[in-house]
């Protein structure tokens, strides 16, 4: 597929090639995605949440309402941004979040990283657009979800700008947690429109 419009300069884009991943991206992919679990979530990649990671394709390209973005510079993938057919479900998330989503018609967000020395520079914004362009174009989704690790520098930020929050985390949860716990947690849950 063509590469979106590289001319989006006003959009904080320059340099950059956002598209469609294709195979030859995956491992640089992969390598973005490693890093931000490691990095800026602190406890790595844990099979039971991220072996999309591990198997991009089978997650991301074979599937027809499945995509990946890539934001790419002199050829290294800067950035990541995933769509999949996957409607939350409980547990593991909260009944406020997945109530709100009509099964099997639910695409939700995956994957939306940029390593540390490409931030601030409007890539994850215009890969979430190129997301909802893409979602907007099949019909089989009526929503739009997502959950983010608080962790994540300027994520709860970003995606509030965004979005709406159905279900935080950090406060509904862990005060009402009985059990000990080593490590709070941080996911806040949002809900996004589709383009018209």
């Amino acid at each position: 597929m063509s590469d979106i419009a590289v001319a989006r300069g006003a959009r904080g884009v320059d340099g950059y090639v956002l598209r469609r991943a294709e195979p030859e991206d995956l491992p640089g992919a992969r390598s973005v995605m490693l890093d931000t679990v490691y990095r800026d979530f602190g406890h790595g990649y844990l099979p039971q949440w991220h072996s999309d990671i591990i198997d991009l394709d089978s997650y991301y390209l074979a599937p027809e309402d499945n995509t990946l973005f890539v934001a790419v510079r002199d050829g290294v993938v800067a950035a990541t941004a995933g769509v999949r057919g996957q409607t939350p479900t409980s547990p593991p998330h909260p009944l406020e979040v997945t109530s709100r989503f009509e099964e099997g018609r639910t695409a939700t967000l995956y994957r939306v990283y940029v390593r540390p020395e490409h931030r601030r520079r409007g890539l994850a914004g215009a890969l979430v657009d190129a997301c909802l362009e893409f979602i907007a174009s099949r019909e089989r989704y009526s929503g739009v979800y997502l959950h983010t690790d608080a962790r994540t520098p300027g994520a709860v930020e970003f995606w509030s700008r965004r979005g709406t929050v159905l279900f935080d985390e950090r406060v509904a949860v862990n005060e009402m947690r009985s059990e000990p716990f080593d490590e709070p947690f941080q996911n806040v849950h949002f809900e996004l429109l589709i383009p018209a």
